[in-house]
């Protein structure tokens, strides 16, 4: 266990040496989160009161998928992990008394939270001082607060696994790039980055919520913003764990016959 700590701490000590990085991103994110809150503040003008999210509930969203975007960017990857398996490098790691998934896990987990403690708070203190109905506020009560913080846990250790299949395809293929694009897309459609999923059609929600997606940004924001509650915190938090368990196991039985027919040439 002290090995794997040993390479979450050095890479989390290397992403907080990036601040210049993230007050350009912190700039970003707050130009971003306007935009989209202007751009459904417009049609919340213009609608017939028609929409599934109050408008005080979805500034929460927008304001904690951007404070929180370091954590559940999709398309981010770790360039090392791709380059290792394409150039044949991956044998040292391979020479290693370690695991490899187990490593590369840790790594995206320190690299993310690194990004994201550097962006957070300013992010949040910001928003918090915004007029209403376009700042953020804190939970309606103390259980969803608490509730999502343990979803949002939840919620980034699933993305994280779901991107180790995404790392693990590249020993089947020529180049990653095209899984990349693919996974990205999807990912950030269905898990409620582009458009809250409580937005599309009802017909269309219960796959999309049953999706593994939904169980990681989608989920602890909703919480938050209070429009689940209950029981139905519960459920969502439970499928959570079970997308968690499938893909961990999943992710542990791909890279175990990955590397048994894995080749690397060259000296």
């Amino acid at each position: 266990m002290r090995k794997y700590i040993s390479f979450f701490k050095i890479r989390f000590i290397e992403g907080m040496q990036y601040r210049a990085a993230a007050w350009a991103g912190i700039a970003t994110q707050f130009a971003w989160g306007g935009m989209n809150l202007l751009m459904f503040w417009a049609f919340y003008q213009n609608g017939e009161n028609s929409f599934p999210m109050t408008f005080p509930e979805l500034s929460n969203y927008i304001w904690m998928q951007q404070a929180f975007l370091a954590m559940f960017m999709a398309w981010f990857f770790d360039n090392e992990i791709f380059d290792g398996i394409m150039s044949g490098n991956i044998a040292y790691e391979l020479c290693r008394p370690i695991d490899l998934y187990n490593m590369w896990f840790v790594k995206n987990m320190a690299i993310r939270l690194s990004r994201m403690i550097l962006r957070c708070m300013p992010i949040l203190i910001v928003a918090a001082l915004l007029p209403y109905p376009f700042n953020l506020t804190l939970p309606s009560n103390t259980l969803n607060g608490v509730s999502f913080l343990v979803s949002i846990f939840l919620g980034f250790l699933v993305l994280i696994a779901f991107s180790m299949l995404i790392y693990i395809s590249a020993f089947y293929t020529l180049s990653p790039k095209g899984i990349r694009i693919l996974s990205t897309s999807v990912i950030e459609f269905f898990a409620g980055a582009v458009i809250p999923l409580p937005f599309f059609p009802e017909t269309l929600q219960p796959i999309m919520y049953a999706l593994p997606f939904a169980s990681m940004q989608n989920t602890p924001f909703l919480i938050y913003t209070g429009y689940i509650t209950g029981f139905e915190v519960m459920r969502s938090m439970l499928l959570q764990v079970t997308w968690l368990i499938i893909l961990l196991t999943s992710g542990k039985l791909l890279m175990k016959h990955a590397l048994k027919k894995v080749v690397v040439q060259g000296g």
